[in-house]
């Protein structure tokens, strides 16, 4: 297994940054262990809806977490308000950085992730393809 840690500033859109990571450091098959930081306004599509809400307030950075490859990835994202009202759901472009993210990437090269268009869910799904098996 791999690290990669990764620091986010001010004004970056987190989805495309961590899509932009992966596709820079080749990265096959990662997965978020942990991530702290700060948003100014959280785009998240929830279960079961076509389209995403628009949040702009300052939201602290609970828990992100989920699939990454350099072919696509799968995150949710939780987080919470200045009243500590909590809210969480499908992580989507729009998500953008207040002060920082802290983020930590983990990588298997025993694996590569792709997504393939499922015909049942509407929606690209993971095949895992193990790189060891012969």
């Amino acid at each position: 297994m791999k690290l990669f840690p990764l620091r986010l500033e001010p004004n970056q859109d987190l989805r495309q940054s961590l899509q932009n990571f992966a596709q820079d450091k080749n990265i096959t098959a990662g997965f978020v262990v942990t991530a702290a930081g700060s948003l100014k306004e959280a785009s998240i599509r929830f279960a079961n809806q076509d389209k995403a809400i628009v949040l702009n307030n300052y939201f602290e950075i609970l828990a992100l977490n989920g699939t990454i490859a350099n072919t696509g990835c799968h995150l949710h994202i939780t987080v919470s308000n200045q009243y500590g009202n909590v809210i969480g759901g499908h992580l989507v472009d729009g998500c953008i950085i207040y002060t920082t993210a802290e983020i930590i990437i983990g990588s298997s090269d025993d694996f590569t992730f792709i997504r393939n268009m499922d015909r049942e869910t509407g929606y690209p799904e993971l095949e895992i393809i193990s790189t060891t098996e012969k």
